[in-house]
């Protein structure tokens, strides 16, 4: 594992709250681990990921319970995750909720990922601790998860339940804790870790949704994420089309000078990983489309100019390619039509490309 391997230092507050919710005092936990208390004050602060997988190891010996992860759930607060927690709560569905824990998981864990993908039964959330087959992992997931669980419910209501749970962990002596916590069918001894929303529950507005603030901290998440890993050759470009768009989308020579490559270095590393630099523009102009287009606030007109489109008509063109969908009918009934060609634009009045979102949409 290399040194660089780190989590946001304030996540680890949810890790004290945890091991004194069952009898260890938190501050020797804290020392014995040798972490000063004012870097977990430091919004800024990272901890090497090596920390945490003797934290969970540690609390492990200590509590003897091999469900006592679940109950991160009653120990997180937003401003434990940084800007992504408050960003989840702005989130317009949960579906969007999710999609951007993928985006952005590594600036709470550069060993963590979140893959969000739709398929038949509804919308499935993947996750991968990084630690392969070790023994804390299944601990981590447990962490991870109920906390992920404990924030759906948060902004969609207690009640909210997975359609289903599959865990790699075998199955538990006693699996009560996971039936009693997840309230849905679990598959333990599973190839991977997640969980199935179903469309109606993950596509549900939110009464907490904000999308001005949403689109705010989106823009800070990314500019963290593309500072924080050097490696993340995808972000890095994608913060500085960000930077640029309202004069136009820029030119490959000039986010090569920007990140110090030669434009031949930067359209090979991007080949490297099966891209190309107008498909990482154009990914960046969906992203940011659909997030503007989530605010009724912005009319079609002003998000072309936004996106750096010189007319409106050339703005539709490319979100049809992106999308298969008209803007408008995108704004009338987001992300729960997307990927169903069967849904037209005559399905919504939107003739002047201006027309409001139907319905109780924020």
């Amino acid at each position: 594992m290399r040194e660089s391997e780190s989590t946001l230092a304030t996540i680890w507050l949810i890790m004290l709250r945890l091991v004194e919710e069952h009898g260890i005092d938190p501050e020797q936990f804290r020392t014995t681990l040798g972490i000063a208390p004012e870097t977990l004050r430091d919004v800024r602060a990272r901890l090497p990921s090596r920390l945490a997988d003797l934290a969970f190891a540690l609390a492990a010996a200590q509590i003897g319970d091999e469900s006592f992860a679940l109950r991160a759930a009653r120990c997180w607060h937003p401003s434990n995750l940084g800007t992504m927690g408050y960003a989840w709560l702005s989130s317009r569905t949960l579906h969007t909720g999710l999609k951007r824990m993928e985006r952005f998981s590594r600036i709470l864990g550069s060993r963590l990922s979140y893959r969000c993908a739709e398929d038949d039964d509804g919308i499935r959330l993947g996750f991968d601790h990084g630690r392969g087959d070790a023994a804390i992992g299944p601990l981590l997931t447990d962490f991870a998860l109920s906390i992920l669980i404990a924030m759906c419910r948060v902004n969609a209501g207690q009640q909210m339940r997975p359609a289903r749970v599959h865990l790699r962990r075998a199955r538990p002596a006693n699996p009560e804790p996971w039936h009693a916590f997840f309230g849905c069918p679990i598959a333990f001894g599973e190839p991977a870790d997640g969980f199935l929303l179903s469309s109606e529950v993950a596509n549900a507005p939110l009464p907490s949704a904000n999308i001005p603030l949403a689109n705010t901290f989106d823009a800070i998440l990314t500019e963290q994420l593309a500072g924080l890993f050097d490696d993340d050759l995808v972000s890095r470009c994608k913060t500085h089309v960000l930077q640029h768009l309202t004069s136009g989308a820029p030119s490959v020579l000039a986010v090569a000078r920007t990140l110090g490559l030669s434009q031949r270095s930067l359209q090979r590393r991007l080949a490297d990983l099966g891209l190309t630099f107008q498909g990482v523009v154009d990914e960046t102009r969906h992203e940011l489309a659909r997030r503007y287009l989530d605010d009724p606030a912005r009319s079609v007109t002003e998000i072309t100019f936004l996106l750096g489109f010189s007319e409106q008509s050339a703005f539709t063109r490319a979100f049809r390619r992106w999308s298969g969908m008209a803007p408008s009918t995108y704004r009338c009934f987001g992300d729960s039509i997307l990927n169903q060609p069967s849904a037209g634009a005559d399905q919504c009045s939107a003739a002047d490309g201006n027309t409001r979102r139907r319905g109780p949409w924020p």
